[in-house]
C-alpha cells in the first residue's frame, strides 16, 4: 500500500507484459482521491492510433530528454486516463506511468486539475526502493502540488540560461534525505512525474504548454 488505500494487486502481470499502467481498483482508488465523485470514465490512448502517432512519439522522446525504456516506454504502450466526475462536472484527471527504477518498475500516478493541468496529488502505486519511505513521505510528495508541465519547461529554460530564480518551482524541490543507493529511484520518480505530465499534455491538453518548450529549446541553442 503506497498511498492511502491504494493496492498493488496484479501489478506484476502488468509489468511483465509491458502493458500500460492502470489503477488496481479504480472505483475505490478514485473515490478515495475524490470523495465527491459520482462517476468516472476510462479513456485508452495509444500512439499508433493517432493520425500522426510516430511524429508524436518522437516529440515525446525529445521533450522527455532521455532514452525511452524498451519495455515500459515503447511506441505501442497504451495509456489509461481516468476522468472523474461529480454529476456532470469534471472534477479531476488521474493518470499513471511506468518508469524503470533500481529495484524494478516504479508506478507514478498523478491526479491533476482538469482546467489548469496542475498536479493535485502525486502518489506511488508501486515502489520497491531502499528510499521508499522517504519518497512516499507527504513532506516530499506535497512539494509537487500545483506543479504543471510548464514548470518543468521553465526549469529547462533557466538551466540553459544558467540563471537561478525564485520562480523556478522545480529547482526548489527538496529531495528527501536518502542514501546514495536510493538516488536512482529519486531521479526515476522526477522523470516519471515529467513523463506523466507530458503524456497528459499530448493526449488531453493538445500540447498547450508547447510555447514553454520552444523557449527552452531556443535558449539551449544559444
Amino acid at each position: 500500500m503506497s498511498f492511502g488505500r491504494f493496492s498493488i494487486i496484479g501489478i506484476g502481470r502488468a509489468a511483465f507484459f509491458a502493458i500500460g499502467c492502470t489503477l488496481s481498483n479504480p472505483a475505490e482508488d478514485l473515490k478515495y482521491l475524490f470523495p465527491d465523485m459520482t462517476s468516472y470514465k476510462e479513456d485508452l490512448k495509444e500512439f499508433p492510433k493517432l493520425a500522426d502517432g510516430k511524429a508524436q512519439f518522437q516529440a515525446l522522446r525529445e521533450r522527455l530528454g532521455s532514452d525511452l525504456d524498451p519495455i515500459y516506454e515503447t511506441y505501442e504502450t497504451p495509456y489509461t486516463i481516468y476522468y472523474v466526475f461529480k454529476n456532470s462536472k469534471k472534477i479531476g484527471l488521474v493518470h499513471g506511468v511506468n518508469v524503470p527504477g533500481k529495484g524494478g518498475v516504479i508506478q507514478v500516478f498523478l491526479s491533476v486539475d482538469p482546467a489548469s493541468a496542475q498536479v493535485k496529488k502525486f502518489f506511488f502505486q508501486r515502489l520497491e526502493s531502499s528510499a521508499a519511505d522517504q519518497l512516499r513521505s507527504k513532506e516530499f510528495r506535497n512539494q509537487f502540488d500545483g506543479v504543471s508541465l510548464a514548470d518543468f519547461y521553465k526549469h529547462d529554460y533557466y538551466v540553459a540560461a544558467k540563471s537561478k530564480t525564485s520562480v523556478d518551482k522545480i529547482a526548489k524541490i527538496t529531495p528527501p534525505k536518502i542514501d546514495p543507493s536510493g538516488r536512482q529511484d529519486y531521479d526515476a520518480t522526477i522523470r516519471g512525474i515529467r513523463k506523466n505530465l507530458l503524456l497528459l499534455d499530448f493526449f488531453v491538453y493538445d500540447r498547450k504548454f508547447e510555447p514553454f518548450f520552444e523557449r527552452a529549446k531556443q535558449k539551449a541553442k544559444q
